[in-house]
């Protein structure tokens, strides 16, 4: 077995507008606007090959400019992206989201309906990809039928899975599957979503108890995360908390995807459970202080250079 990551989910482009001001609905607002490369399964992939993880995307794209974008700066990356489909007629997927002058999103619409491309046949083609990989990260963009023909090559391959829920609305999709996660990386919202509990975590002792829930369930490793609280995580090498690292804050998209790929950094490279998470917290740190889905100098020199210990 290499050290090879196999990165299945979602590919697109982030559009964000950020008002200079308060927002005004029903007016223009003055502000700025970008477009970057994006798409949780994706933005995992480019930091995880930053960080000089040998990395293999899977995700299907449209036959149009936005394609030839996403998929020129992900190869740039260093990632792998020869299996990514190219769908005739259908739109590279994307993600509009409107923001506060803090950054905060206030309204976001997305289109991925190409997503529904990455069937079972596109695994079944690419099975091969399967064996001897390290690991396999998923986003919940894939359809329940996907999902199942992950996890069945998966199974057959002897390759644990990651997963990040992507979404409150996407979640729900992994509950059936917690028992086939070696770890999986909720925010609060989805935590609960997958937890089977109504009110979302906000301390983290109430966050612990659903990650160790989370645990109970199935999964080999939980963590939620906390925004500005840091992270909770349980699994078979215990538990704990890792406040996060107060910084500046530019923009938070990516931030998530970018701590999820830090952990499995430190999980393939067999890094104490707690160190990994350090690993992650530091990542997402780095993440907020770049107008950048992704961190393009992204490097395990500053990943070190910001972990807290």
């Amino acid at each position: 077995m290499d050290s090879t990551v196999l990165v299945i989910g979602a590919s697109g482009v982030d559009i964000k507008a950020r008002s200079l001001e308060s927002l005004q609905m029903g007016i223009n607002n003055e502000g700025s606007v970008r477009t970057s490369v994006g798409g949780v399964a994706r933005n995992i992939a480019e930091n995880l090959a930053r960080l000089e993880v040998p990395t293999v995307l899977l995700s299907a794209v449209g036959e149009d400019h936005a394609g030839e974008f996403l998929m020129a700066r992900t190869a740039a990356a260093g990632v792998d992206i020869e299996a990514v489909l190219r769908v005739s007629g259908a739109s590279t997927g994307s993600y509009v989201a409107l923001q506060d002058q803090s950054g905060d999103v206030q309204v976001a619409v997305s289109d991925y309906d190409v997503m529904s491309s990455i069937s079972p046949a596109y695994l079944q083609r690419h099975r091969a990809l399967f064996a001897g990989v390290a690991m396999i990260v998923i986003d919940a963009s894939l359809s329940p039928r996907t999902l199942e023909s992950v996890f069945l090559w998966a199974k057959r391959y002897g390759v644990p899975v990651c997963a990040d829920p992507t979404s409150q609305k996407l979640a729900n999709k992994l509950c059936k599957h917690l028992p086939d996660l070696y770890m999986l990386a909720p925010d609060a919202i989805e935590a609960a979503v997958l937890a089977g509990v109504s009110k979302s975590p906000t301390q983290g002792g109430d966050a612990m108890a659903i990650a160790q829930r989370l645990v109970s369930m199935g999964a080999t490793i939980a963590i939620v995360t906390l925004a500005e609280q840091g992270l909770v995580y349980a699994g078979g090498q215990g538990s704990g908390h890792i406040p996060a690292i107060h910084t500046q804050v530019v923009d938070k998209t990516g931030v998530g995807d970018a701590l999820t790929a830090a952990v499995i950094f430190g999980l393939i490279n067999q890094m104490p459970l707690d160190d990994a998470m350090r690993l992650g917290v530091s990542a997402a740190a780095i993440t907020l202080r770049t107008r950048e889905t992704v961190v393009p100098d992204l490097s395990l020199d500053q990943l070190y250079n910001q972990l807290v210990v």
